[in-house]
């Protein structure tokens, strides 16, 4: 299978802290990657390089098979490559209308430079069709604010899959839902997957990134330690790695549960 994306020896430091240390990382498209640690593992600063808006010091970056120019990577690069980043609560903007969200920064302009605004809200009710949005007004025109935290989240999702996004990074999508809103961000990751795109995946639930992750990549002080697939775990050991214990035992099962 062909790689989408391929980290070689990527370091990081802030002053006298290394953020970083010579990370390997590949992701395959169609894949659900979930990024887990404790805090300060490094996952929010291995996303920012992803994202564009840190470089690394050292290492490469390829995507698709071609290596990026890490001096020159940014926000925009990533875009342009198929890269988007969805964070938990700066991706929308509350008192907008979803069109404009939709849009926003890359709006339809005609040759006069003016929004085509009637094909943008055209295609914001097609991608509420497409992710499945049902409830009662919800429209093109209705505001962020009447969302709910979990459409909020698919909103953002579907922006990134509308602009031919290729790797989609979600960072705690499910922070502070409900359990009925976890579930449609659930689905909605399920759905990047489904249309041959990518997802690396940050949540500190387990048992929520265990239904949808097809591979966990472990890091701690700023180091790649295991990477696993779901296929060989249960959510019981998958926590029991996180917790930092190689052999189960029924004192560390009871406090699972």
């Amino acid at each position: 299978m062909k790689t989408l994306l391929t980290l070689n020896g990527v370091n990081k430091s802030f002053g006298a802290v290394h953020a970083l240390h010579n990370i390997h990382l590949s992701i395959n498209p169609g894949e659900v990657v979930a990024l887990v640690g404790d805090n300060g593992a490094g996952k929010s600063t291995l996303i920012k390089i992803l994202s564009g808006l840190h470089q690394p010091d050292t290492g490469s970056i390829t995507i698709d098979s071609v290596s990026v120019n890490i001096r020159h990577y940014n926000v925009r690069k990533a875009r342009r490559l198929g890269i988007e980043t969805v964070y938990q609560e700066r991706s929308l903007a509350d008192k907008q209308p979803l069109w404009r969200n939709l849009f926003v920064g890359r709006h339809l302009r005609d040759r006069f430079g003016l929004i085509r605004v009637e094909e943008e809200k055209q295609q914001t009710r097609q991608l509420l069709t497409d992710l499945g949005f049902r409830g009662v007004g919800i429209s093109a025109d209705a505001c962020i604010n009447t969302l709910s935290g979990g459409e909020r989240q698919g909103l953002a999702i579907g922006r990134a899959m509308h602009f031919d996004a290729r790797l989609i990074i979600l960072d705690e999508p499910t922070n502070a839902l409900s359990l009925h809103e976890v579930t449609k961000v659930l689905n909605f990751i399920r759905q990047i997957r489904e249309s041959g795109r990518s997802c690396l995946l940050i949540c500190h639930n387990m048992a929520q990134v265990f239904e949808v992750a097809d591979r966990f990549v472990f890091m701690d002080r700023g180091r790649i330690i295991a990477e696993e697939a779901r296929a060989d775990l249960t959510l019981e050991t998958l926590n029991l790695k996180m917790l930092g214990f190689a052999q189960p035992d029924e004192t560390i099962r009871e406090c699972l549960k």
